[in-house]
């Protein structure tokens, strides 16, 4: 796009259009927290992530991809879902916000991933996913965040 530029100049500007995501962290009664584990090229590395996914299309129920996305890649249903917030992740080269939610009253099941998806599900204390948050092990933003709104609500064992 061409811009006006607070100078008065024109400047170009590239950006990427997106329809948005929406990603879950799904908590267990003992306090776990479901993650999944999954290789992103873009950064060359394995990553440990909330459940998400990008909206079928613009105007896509956020919840209704969450609920879609749990289920994928995890298998497990939920039947309670609490907004987090919506971000916005790379403000300065795309327009995609991600919808973040913490589902609880979890039913496990078969994970059903798209034929290009290759992820492990890993389950592990909310503290411990914490921790790795700390250390530099998780690196995601969309489940640092989630994991940092969803902690005062959650019991975190000593």
């Amino acid at each position: 796009d061409t811009v006006r530029l607070p100078n008065g100049k024109e400047g170009v500007r590239e950006w990427i259009r997106h329809p948005g995501a929406a990603a879950v962290l799904p908590l267990l009664p003992d306090g776990n927290v479901i993650l999944v584990r999954q290789y992103r090229h873009p950064i060359g590395k394995v990553t440990l992530e909330v459940p998400a996914g990008k909206l079928d299309a613009e105007g896509e129920d956020p919840l209704h991809c969450a609920r879609r996305e749990l289920s994928e890649e995890t298998g497990y249903t939920a039947e309670q879902y609490d907004k987090l917030t919506t971000i916005a992740t790379t403000v300065g080269f795309s327009n995609e916000y991600i919808h973040l939610y913490l589902a609880r009253q979890l039913s496990s099941g078969r994970q059903h991933t798209d034929e290009d998806e290759f992820v492990n599900v890993v389950q592990m204390p909310l503290k411990e996913a914490l921790h790795l948050v700390n250390t530099g092990e998780i690196i995601d933003a969309k489940t640092i965040i989630s994991l940092m709104m969803a902690a005062p609500h959650c019991p975190i064992e000593s």
